[in-house]
């Protein structure tokens, strides 16, 4: 199964222009802030359109010349680096948002099996005693716990995470790293990270990239190729 991207996209001070697929694992973007990462992110998931390119999520096209699938079917899961919780709901209406969109939920049968996920998923990221507290009531590391649970929770293709770290303190990352690297080994969901900390890529990348300017870069020690799988 392959994730593709080629995206073309011109901004106000240059134009974007990457293309990287791989099959597996977490891919990592790394370059200075303004260098277009997030850019990336939003072409990927139908935020933004690009100018031309195409897309595929594990072998599906998404996006190219004649297609352009709408955010909420491609299937993709999105943590943002303010986590972008809604404040006036609890954390477990947060966390089961995005299932209550999905077609199977309007089935009690198949509703109960997406709620019990959920409850594993609250379990797994161990915020199930959150499940009644409002964003406003708990810490920064929660708050990043029920982001990446809400993300996860629709069973997404793709993950993308934009700087999923960066807001938290440095005991709360330790903490946080350690629980990211148990998602990552036991559910596997192809995932797209951005980060600036080099920790953060030398702990998660399987694959990385650099970017400057829109464009990627080659770094000096960086010997993984970009993977042919598509």
């Amino acid at each position: 199964m392959c994730t593709y991207f080629k995206v073309k996209k011109k901004l106000d001070r240059f134009s974007v222009d990457v293309e990287y697929s791989f099959d597996r694992g977490v891919l990592v973007i790394q370059g200075e802030s303004g260098a277009g990462k997030t850019t990336v992110l939003n072409c990927i998931s139908g935020l933004k359109e690009p100018d031309e390119g195409k897309v595929l999520i594990e072998d599906t096209l998404v996006f190219d010349d004649k297609v352009n699938v709408p955010v909420k079917d491609r299937k993709i899961g999105y943590l943002f680096q303010n986590y972008a919780l809604f404040p006036n709901m609890t954390v477990e209406k947060n966390v089961i948002y995005g299932i209550k969109n999905k077609k199977e939920y309007r089935d009690k049968s198949k509703r109960k099996e997406l709620l019990d996920y959920a409850d594993y998923i609250m379990e797994t990221f161990q915020i199930t005693h959150l499940k009644k507290r409002y964003p406003a009531n708990i810490s920064g590391g929660e708050k990043q716990r029920v982001a990446l649970a809400r993300a996860i929770v629709t069973q997404p293709r793709l993950l993308l995470l934009d700087e999923p770290f960066s807001a938290l303190d440095v005991k709360t990352k330790e903490v946080v790293y350690e629980e990211f690297a148990a998602f990552k080994e036991n559910l596997g969901i192809p995932t797209i990270l951005i980060t600036h900390d080099p920790r953060e890529s030398e702990l998660f990348a399987d694959h990385r990239i650099f970017m400057k300017e829109g464009r990627l870069m080659r770094q000096a020690g960086d010997e993984k190729e970009p993977e042919k799988c598509c």
